[in-house]
Order: structure tokens, then sequence, then C-alpha cells
């Protein structure tokens, strides 16, 4: 790997935050596109994100910080997005510089609410970048444990296999150990169901129900998984793996998970709003519930079984009781 590779972050969340760290451990500069001007200057003076994961130190000369957003598309040749799904096309419009000839990555886990897309299908359709210059980092990772420094693990998936090792080398260290993959759709749906699930658990947590609950609910989310993403792109994958079961279950069970969170507050009792006021942090899974749920019901004869996501769907969506949803949904799970 190159230590001269050009590689921007667009984003300022936690999660970007992350991969800056990451990649500045093996880059000699990093570009970071950030909306706030403030946050841009604080990290100049202060060398950290005041907003998310502040522990983190940076080296300020490794960083080209800007909130120009065509400036950090003509500098970089790798793009990788992390601004939240309800917001990157507000953000891709502003792009006024030629995406065609970068290759661009989402670290982005949810739909794109303006087309109903995921993201990579999202740059395909609307953008004309080639499939084979998409590509999509996934977990199981939290940013918090990057903060930490903690093992982590990320698969990088890209069509072209060359694109994805080059990336996955700019963000292995000695806690980040990365794996390829060529199921781009399986993995980045993935990525967005499980947040999902995560919301699902969390209610269940927030309701009182058990662990004993909780492994049940888990293992019929990753088979609800398997099935939906297989209606959306049949091929040959290990919905066991990292990617999928992995990244499913640290989101499901962690203290770090937002939409974990999320559910566990709307268990208790909160509103969707009165949840969503309280968490600084976008429960990526609020959004993709919605999506979900819709891409599902538009195939007609030929929908996924989605118990969990149209439970989800109902107590945010339809202002169902909680409670009651899940007794229902308990009978269903085996």
């Amino acid at each position: 790997m190159s230590k001269d590779m050009k590689v921007a972050v667009f984003g300022g969340g936690s999660w970007a935050t992350a991969i800056v760290k990451m990649l500045s451990e093996n880059l000699k500069e990093i570009g970071w596109y950030m909306r706030n001007e403030s946050v841009i200057e604080h990290l100049k003076d202060h060398g950290h994100n005041p907003n998310y994961l502040s522990s983190v130190e940076f080296h300020t000369d490794q960083l080209i910080l800007t909130s120009d957003i065509n400036a950090m598309v003509d500098y970089a040749d790798y793009l990788i997005f992390v601004i939240p799904s309800a917001f990157v096309e507000s953000e891709l419009k502003k792009i006024e510089s030629p995406l065609k000839g970068k290759i661009i990555f989402s670290a982005i886990k949810g739909i794109v609410p303006e087309s109903s897309l995921i993201v990579g299908d999202h740059f395909l359709t609307h953008y004309q970048i080639p499939f084979e210059d998409i590509g999509v980092i996934t977990g199981p990772c939290h940013a918090e444990e990057v903060a930490l420094e903690r093992l982590s693990y990320l698969t990088i998936a890209c069509a072209d296999e060359s694109k994805a090792e080059k990336l996955a080398d700019a963000l292995s260290s000695s806690y980040i150990r990365c794996s390829t993959s060529d199921d781009i759709i399986g993995t980045e749906y993935a990525a967005m169901l499980k947040n999902i699930y995560a919301i699902a658990a969390g209610i269940a947590h927030g309701l009182g129900y058990g662990d004993n609950f909780q492994s049940v609910l888990m293992s019929n989310a990753i088979r609800e998984m398997k099935r939906y993403v297989k209606k959306v792109h049949k091929m040959k994958r290990d919905i066991n793996g990292s990617a999928y079961l992995g990244d499913l279950l640290v989101t499901g069970y962690s203290i770090f998970s937002r939409n974990r969170m999320f559910g566990n507050m709307i268990g208790k009792g909160h509103t969707v709003k009165s949840a969503m006021m309280e968490m600084n942090m976008v429960a990526e899974g609020y959004y993709a519930t919605k999506s979900a749920y819709a891409l599902n019901e538009l195939k007609k004869n030929n929908k996924a079984k989605t118990p969990i996501i149209n439970a989800v769907h109902g107590i945010l969506y339809d202002s169902k009781n909680p409670k009651k949803v899940f007794k229902k949904l308990s009978e269903k799970l085996n």
C-alpha cells in the first residue's frame, strides 16, 4: 500500500471520526470534509472532534480539513461517505466536481430516502458511477471501540477485488482486521437491516424481556435477514459470516449501539419524537425501517417473510403499542 494514497472521508460523526483514525495509522494525509466550520476550527486548534469520540487525538498535520465538498472530491481518488442516509442526498447535490473516475465507498448503514435505494445503488443509478468503482465498508465494528483501540473487524466489499484490498490495507492496523468480499449488495443490505433488528432488541429490553427471548429474537433476525437479502440479490453467501451475523450481534447487544438505545427508549415508553430528541446521534434504523418495509411491500406476491421488521414498523410509524406488538411477535418466533 502506498502511503501517498489519496483518501477523503465525508462526514463528521462518530463513525467518520473512527474511520479517519484508522486511516491515520497508515496514510501520510487524509482528507476530511465536514459541514460545520466551527468543528473544523476546533480540530485544527485542539486535535480532536469536540462532538464525537473526543478522546481520539489527531496529528493535525495529517488532516486536510475543509467544509468545501467539491474541494475534497477534487483532492482524493478514494471517497468514503459516512453521512447519515437521511442527509446524504442533500450533501451530494452540492457536488459539482466530476464523480466519475473516483472510487466511492459507502460506510453508511441505511437507505437513501429520496430514491429508496441502498447507497451503492443510489450512486450507480443516479450518479452513473460504474459498479466496479463502488464499495461498502461494514462491521462488526463500533466507533467507540475503535477509539479505545480494542480489536475490531471490518469487511470491505467491492466487485473489483484489488480496490477492496487497497482500502483494506489502508484501514488495517494492530487493532483493526480487514477481510474483503464481492457481495456488495448483500453486505450493504445486511448493514441496513441489522439496525432495524437492533431497535427490536432494544424495544424488547425496554419492555422487560430477558436474555432467553433476546437469543430467540436474534436467531429469528438472522434468518429473516437471509430471506430478505436473498429476495433482493440472490447469490451464494454465508449468512453466518462476520459481515452478516457478526454485525447483527454486535449491533443488537452492544452498549454502544445507538439503534438498541433508541429501541430501549421506545420500549420504556418514550415517543419516537422524544427518543430522537434525547439522542445526539442519528439512529439509522429508524429511517431504514420505513424503507425496508416499503421495499418489501412492493414485491406483493414475492415478499420476504419479515415479522420483526413489520413489528418495528408498526411501532415506529403506525403508533402501535409496543407491549401488544411484541406479545404478538413472540408468538410467531421459534
